[in-house]
């Protein structure tokens, strides 16, 4: 046989195994879009900041619509319960009910019937981030004002805003209790713990 024959005779496999995987991809259907951002992004960080920026009313108004819808956010204090430093405890359930239907109606329902009426309340369903393809930490405004007055951070963000009344949160600074030193009371001392401070505390007397 020919060097000729034996080199045509080698190359045949080749051919067929890239023809069959060139049929594979071409019978592969489109991807979907990936959430994950790219190792090489594709976009500066100018556009960036400009397009979600312009996107942000729009995704807190639908935050805001998505809470309105599962919850009652009325500011409603709790008679005579407040938290350590006095900040009321809101008073009452506040995920809501379908419509035409009550608490006493519900708890009398078997599973089978509240998934038949699809009566399961929306405020148990787990709370989604207000812009989940993005995620990132959210700070109430008051965290965010207190940390850059101790250490000058800004931890404000261009594209959304915390979305949670004011009036649903813990009271600022959280109080710090030690349960091997419960003499100690707050050692906290009313103040935001941070990297500059947390040493100086009642515990180094």
């Amino acid at each position: 046989m020919s060097l000729s024959h034996i080199v045509r005779a080698a190359s045949l496999p080749t051919a067929a195994a890239l023809f069959c995987a060139g049929l594979g991809l071409a019978q592969e259907p489109p991807r979907r879009k990936s959430s994950f951002a790219p190792v090489v992004p594709t976009e500066d960080f100018a556009s960036v900041m400009r397009r979600m920026s312009g996107e942000k009313p729009g995704v807190m108004q639908r935050q805001k619509a998505l809470l309105a819808d599962r919850y009652d956010l009325g500011n409603r204090p709790a008679s005579g319960v407040t938290m350590f430093r006095g900040k009321a405890v809101q008073d009452g359930v506040r995920a809501k009910l379908p419509a035409g239907l009550t608490w006493e109606a519900f708890a009398s329902m078997t599973p089978d019937q509240i998934r038949e009426r699809n009566a399961f309340p929306l405020g148990f369903l787990p709370l989604p981030h207000p812009n989940h393809p993005e995620g990132g930490m959210l700070f109430p405004q008051f965290h965010i004002d207190d940390m850059k007055k101790q250490e000058q951070r800004e931890l404000n963000r261009f594209d959304l805003d915390f979305d949670l009344p004011d009036h649903f949160l813990p009271e600022f600074p959280a109080p710090i209790f030690l349960i091997t030193r419960t003499d100690l009371g707050d050692v906290s001392q009313g103040k935001l713990v941070t990297i500059d401070n947390f040493s100086r505390s009642s515990t180094a007397s």
